[in-house]
């Protein structure tokens, strides 16, 4: 099991064809260092695939899902914006893996009158 205690999510649109070494200098270049133990998620512009480069500590793992229809729920990274990489909670991450409105989670876990 590849202990994981922090992710982030890469707000920016990468190439797919990247393989781990290409991510893990996206990652130093834009947030400075990859922490051991802390995972990084990168979309394609379509938001059809995900990658999560997995810093172990020894060295890095590279995930990769692809959706055959439909997209995943993303991140838009606004125009001038200071934060390249937005952390996520546990949840937040299993929910944008299947699609799920990751953004909303606190909202839907109360039902009030409206």
């Amino acid at each position: 099991m590849i202990r994981i205690d922090a992710l982030w999510l890469c707000s920016r649109p990468q190439d797919m064809r990247a393989g781990a070494d290409r991510l893990l200098s996206v990652v130093v270049n834009t947030l400075g260092e990859a922490r051991a133990h802390h995972g990084y998620l990168f979309a394609n512009a379509r938001a059809s695939r995900l990658k999560l480069l997995v810093h172990d500590g020894f060295g890095v793992w590279c995930a990769t899902r692809r959706l055959h229809a439909g997209r995943f729920v993303w991140h838009a990274a606004e125009a001038g914006s200071p934060a390249p990489a937005l952390q996520l909670s546990a949840q937040q991450f299993e929910a944008l893996t299947l699609g799920l409105p990751w953004q909303r989670l606190g909202e839907l876990a109360t039902i009030r009158r409206t």
